[in-house]
């Protein structure tokens, strides 16, 4: 996932998962984009998780957690708005 990422120059990740892994593998793939100087591709989360995941995962350096039940158009609006904060890379 991370040498796509890196290869495909994305300006968002976005990560769901809905097998219980979350606190295992987005941490991996944080530190995998840190390793590869990608820090400024902003990473999304969704899927099942408690809430105390989703706030280690956030203080981790997930931009934004978007649970199984965000409609679509709050997703689009979501990710608009973070690259804008972002800015252009």
């Amino acid at each position: 996932v991370v040498n796509a990422a890196v290869q495909e120059d994305v300006d968002v990740l976005g990560v769901s998962l809905l097998s219980g892994a979350h606190m295992t593998i987005i941490p991996r793939i944080l530190q995998g984009l840190k390793d590869a100087g990608a820090e400024d591709i902003i990473v999304v989360a969704g899927g099942l998780m408690p809430d105390e995941d989703a706030d280690e995962l956030k203080r981790l350096g997930v931009a934004e957690i978007l649970g199984q039940d965000t409609p679509p158009p709050a997703i689009v609006k979501s990710l608009h708005r973070l690259v804008a904060e972002r800015g252009r890379q």
